[in-house]
């Protein structure tokens, strides 16, 4: 008798990224390395995970919090992130992840709440703007200090709320920002800014450098098709801010925006582009971009001990702690 298993047939793949298999299992390719939240050896941050922040999902955050608060009680600008991997890879206990939010957390000295969200292709788009709103408000219901988690009712400042994310992380970040500025939403709290690293913004007409690498380019062409079947529209404005039918910037619901890109990244004009849009748009708030020149998308998650990764850090830092303009306040 033949003691082999039958072979379960693949029902389709987005390669390099996933596969999945006519019974139903997905089997990701990339990401899936996880690391415990605990002291960080190397620079003192605390971490912890909080589970069942929407009942029966996997949706949970991670917690980090500096190891050299002056006081039981001390307040920290609080920083609200969500991690990046196309909406269908990566958790924030990813090794890259886990120590990139332990070194801005030591760096900024903020408290800081990764969030979970569920990905595609099992839970595909709006899921993950769901999940992250629904988090959002999880965090921002310790604002009074009478919240299920100490670290938040004990350390957070809700007066110095920001936003951020890399890729798709980014994309949530903006468009959590949008929600926030819709006053029909009745979101309680001023974000005071939002940080996109690379963000993951697309569209159907080419721009600038982005036909230069076509395999590269063909494989951004199908992911939001792939997350997102029911508005596959690559002009969508959930992944195309700047569309023509897309809701004026105008209305995003923060003060200030910090733009991150690389110069070697397919999706670098399309930061470079939304920074100028949003400048002109009729948002009264400041807007500024940082470029890392020879680098590409990412790069700070894989080369964390690099020079050019660690200024960006520092520039994050500066961004978060930085004092608002006299109009802004």
């Amino acid at each position: 008798m033949d003691s082999e298993q039958p072979q379960v047939e693949i029902d389709y793949e987005f390669l390099p990224l996933i596969r999945v298999y006519k019974n139903g299992r997905v089997e990701r390719l990339l990401g899936t390395e996880s690391i415990p939240a605990g002291p960080d050896p190397k620079t003192g941050v605390l971490s912890k995970d909080v589970h069942n922040i929407i009942s029966e999902t996997e949706v949970y955050v991670r917690i980090y919090l500096p190891s050299n608060l002056k006081n039981g009680s001390q307040k920290l600008p609080l920083l609200v992130y969500f991690h990046g991997g196309g909406f269908c890879l990566s958790t924030p206990s990813s090794p890259n992840y886990h120590n990139y939010l332990n070194a801005i957390v030591s760096e900024a000295q903020i408290i800081a709440v990764s969030v979970h969200y569920r990905r595609a292709p099992e839970h595909r788009l709006p899921v993950a703007y769901e999940d992250s709103w629904a988090a959002l408000h999880w965090i921002v219901s310790h604002r009074n200090g009478d919240g299920p988690e100490p670290w938040l009712n004990n350390h957070s400042d809700f007066g110095r709320l920001f936003m951020a994310g890399d890729s798709s992380g980014a994309n949530i970040a903006h468009n959590l920002a949008m929600a926030i500025g819709k006053p029909d939403l009745g979101f309680e709290l001023d974000v005071i800014g939002i940080a996109l690293i690379h963000p993951y913004f697309w569209g159907s007409v080419p721009i600038g450098s982005e036909s230069i690498d076509p395999d590269r380019k063909a494989t951004v062409d199908r992911l939001w098709p792939f997350v997102c079947p029911n508005r596959a529209d690559q002009d969508d404005p959930w992944v195309n801010p700047v569309a023509e039918d897309a809701p004026s910037l105008e209305g995003l619901g923060c003060k200030r925006v910090i733009v991150c890109v690389a110069e070697k990244d397919i999706l670098k004009d399309r930061g470079w582009v939304y920074y100028q849009v949003l400048g002109r748009s009729g948002w009264t708030g400041v807007v500024e971009i940082h470029q890392t020149d020879g680098e590409d998308h990412a790069f700070h998650l894989y080369t964390l001990e690099s020079e050019k990764a660690k200024n960006l850090i520092r520039k994050l830092a500066d961004f978060f702690n930085r004092d608002m303009p006299p109009w802004l306040r």
